[in-house]
């Protein structure tokens, strides 16, 4: 095996078990916060829904990565390399940093960089991506906020609920975890795509075999990398309990699975990390939550690494690919 081919794969598995790191915290932190599951049985949970997802609507996903922003033909294995491995970089710091990132941001940073550094960008694909990642977001936060704003605090006019929600609270843990699993399915049918769109796109690997041989790895990085991130927005902003856990994942998954089956790579992580902000402000006030150090560095983070990504990409092609 030629030492390109070895570090391709090697890049490769450290993205998909970066992304499940990253990814396994807007689907189960909720259920772990609230100490419903361990933190084994939610990788286990994770990983293969993950699966099921990249099955059902990942292929759409990887093809607007492959296709969509650099012309057909232009991403050699060469330069799936340089691009998985700058978004990886920028993952990576951020789960360092145990801030959840948009691995579908960090990819198309990747590509865009990419892009720049041969001057060719199809930009009517970012027309109709841009307003969508920046409207679902605001979405996932006002839909939340309403919801939960609805039951809480508790009064005359919502005291109905609460008894009906004590009355079955058994089946509501269960339904937290039927939720979370809904969610880990979203993150399957959009983010695993994010390493398979360039592969495909280079003719290293088809979609299909692309998404069932990539998909486990998610597992495995939620397993050994995933105890930070989990912990992060499940316990560290707001404390997550039944209710509030299957508002999230309802919300948020299924605005994904919607993004997906239109062939839009998505960030899930801002989504989710909106969603939960929500449940802070209507619990704490707006003024503690935008305070929060956490919203403060979860800020940062998501505006710096999709821009190093972009900056790493652009350096390595500069470097080590001809034009």
């Amino acid at each position: 095996m030629a030492i390109k081919e070895f570090l391709l794969i090697g890049v490769v598995i450290f993205f998909a078990m970066n992304m499940g790191a990253s990814g396994i915290a807007p689907t189960f932190s909720a259920v772990y916060g609230s100490r419903l599951i361990n933190k084994k049985v939610a990788a286990l949970l994770f990983t293969v829904f993950v699966i099921l997802g990249a099955f059902t609507l990942g292929a759409k996903v990887a093809k607007t990565l492959g296709q969509g922003i650099l012309p057909m033909g232009m991403i050699n294995a060469d330069v799936a390399l340089v691009i998985l491995a700058s978004a990886t970089l920028s993952l990576f710091l951020a789960n360092l940093l145990a801030i959840p990132e948009s691995t579908s941001m960090v990819t198309i940073g990747a590509v865009t960089g990419a892009g720049l550094y041969f001057r060719h960008i199809q930009l009517k694909t970012f027309l109709w991506l841009i307003p969508m990642w920046l409207a679902f977001p605001v979405i996932s936060y006002l839909i939340t906020f309403r919801l939960y704003k609805s039951i809480y605090p508790p009064h005359k006019g919502n005291l109905w609920l609460y008894q009906k929600i004590f009355s079955h609270e058994k089946k509501l843990r269960v339904l937290a975890i039927i939720v979370s699993c809904y969610g880990a399915f979203a993150v399957g049918t959009n983010n695993v795509a994010n390493a398979v769109g360039p592969l495909s796109a280079a003719g290293v690997l088809g979609a299909r075999p692309g998404l069932f041989l990539i998909a486990p790895l998610f597992g495995l990085g939620a397993f050994f990398f995933g105890r930070r991130n989990i912990e992060t927005f499940g316990k560290e902003v707001v404390p997550l309990g039944l209710i509030t856990s299957n508002i999230v994942c309802l919300v948020t998954g299924s605005l994904l699975i919607l993004a997906s089956s239109l062939g839009a790579p998505f960030p899930y992580v801002q989504l989710n990390a909106l969603s939960i902000f929500a449940i802070s402000c209507v619990k704490n006030g707006h003024k503690f939550t935008l305070g929060h150090h956490i919203t403060r560095k979860t800020m940062m983070v998501w505006t710096l690494t999709p821009l190093l990504a972009v900056c790493v990409a652009y350096t390595l092609l500069s470097i080590f690919v001809r034009k």
